[in-house]
C-alpha cells in the first residue's frame, strides 16, 4: 500500500496521529472520523483490485460517494490462517479501541460487505514508505522529528501490548511524509491463550524485553487505568467476545504494573509526559 503523497479524505487522521506525542484533536477532528466511517459505509463500490500482499489478501475498493472518491483496503479472514487465527473483525475492534484511547494511529474502519461477504472497510492512507524500507534504504530520522517519532513507537508498542497483537511486523509499521506513524493490520490480535494473558508482548518483562515503551503519555495512561469489562463492551460492541475482552483486561494489569515499576524505579517525571 506505498504510494507517494497524502489525499485530502486521510488529513484528519494524519493530524491525529501525535495526539499524546504532540498536537491534540480537537473536536473538529473528532466529528471528521465519524465522517470517514460513514463515507466508508455508504459509498459506492465503483472497481476493485487486489493488493498484492499479506497473507489475508486484501483488496483494494475504489468507493465513490456524491462528488467524493476514495479508496479502503477490504479484508475478511476468519478462523486459521497458515497456524495462526486471522479475523477481521479484529480490524474493526483495534480502531475502536484506539478511539477510546484517544491515539489516533489506526485509520477509520468499518464493517462493510464486499459481494456478499463481511469483511472490514479500512480508509486507505496514502504514505511514504514502512519501517521495512526505512532500515533497508537506512534512511535516517530528521533530527527535529526524532524525538515525536520515537515516541509514537513506544505508544504503538504499549496499545500492541495492551490489544495482544502478535504481528506487528516493519512492513505494517507506516509513515507519512512527516514522519506520522500510522498503524495498520490487526487481525492477530485480542489473544486469549494464556501465554498472552500472563505476559505483554513488548516491555522490561515482556516477550520481546528488548523492545521496550520507557515513556507513555499520561492521558494515554490514565485511559488504560480507566478501562473496565463494559467501556470496552461498548466500543467494540460485539466484534470481541466475553474471553477476548477478559483478556484485554488482564493485559491491562500487566501494563499498568509495567508503568508503575518504571515509576518506582525512575520517577514520574522521567516516564510519563
Amino acid at each position: 500500500m506505498r504510494i507517494k503523497g497524502i489525499s485530502l479524505l486521510s488529513v484528519f487522521v494524519l493530524t491525529g496521529l501525535f495526539l499524546h506525542a504532540g498536537p491534540q484533536l480537537d473536536i473538529d477532528k473528532v466529528k471528521e472520523r465519524k465522517k470517514w466511517e460513514i463515507f466508508l459505509k455508504s459509498a459506492d463500490i465503483i472497481s476493485h483490485e487486489d493488493i498484492g500482499e499479506g497473507i489475508t489478501k486484501p483488496k483494494k475498493l475504489f468507493l465513490r460517494l456524491g462528488p467524493r472518491e476514495e479508496m479502503g483496503v477490504w479484508k475478511n479472514p476468519e478462523g486459521i490462517q497458515k497456524g495462526f487465527k486471522d479475523e477481521w473483525r479484529y480490524e474493526i475492534a483495534a480502531y475502536e479501541m484506539d478511539k477510546l484511547l484517544g491515539l489516533g494511529m489506526v485509520p477509520p474502519t468499518v464493517e462493510r460487505r464486499f459481494r456478499g461477504r463481511k469483511g472490514s472497510l479500512q480508509l486507505w492512507i496514502e504514505l511514504e514508505m514502512d519501517e521495512l524500507e526505512r532500515v533497508k534504504n537506512e534512511i535516517k530520522v530528521p533530527d527535529e522529528k526524532k524525538e515525536k517519532w520515537q515516541k509514537s513507537i513506544y505508544l504503538a508498542r504499549a496499545f500492541d501490548s495492551l490489544i495482544g497483537n502478535i504481528d506487528r511486523t516493519q512492513q505494517n509499521i507506516r509513515y507519512t511524509k512527516d514522519w506520522r506513524l500510522i498503524l495498520i493490520d490487526h487481525s492477530r490480535s485480542f489473544r486469549t491463550k494464556r501465554i498472552y494473558t500472563d505476559q505483554l508482548i513488548y516491555g522490561k518483562h515482556g516477550m520481546r524485553s528488548n523492545m521496550l515503551f520507557p515513556t507513555l503519555p499520561r492521558k494515554f495512561v490514565e485511559a488504560v487505568k480507566s478501562l473496565s469489562y463494559d467501556s470496552i463492551k461498548e466500543a467494540v460492541g460485539d466484534y470481541l467476545g466475553y474471553y477476548e475482552i477478559e483478556a484485554v483486561l488482564a493485559r491491562k494489569k500487566l501494563l499498568i504494573k509495567e508503568v508503575n515499576d518504571m515509576i518506582k524505579e525512575r520517577g514520574e517525571e522521567a516516564v510519563l509526559y
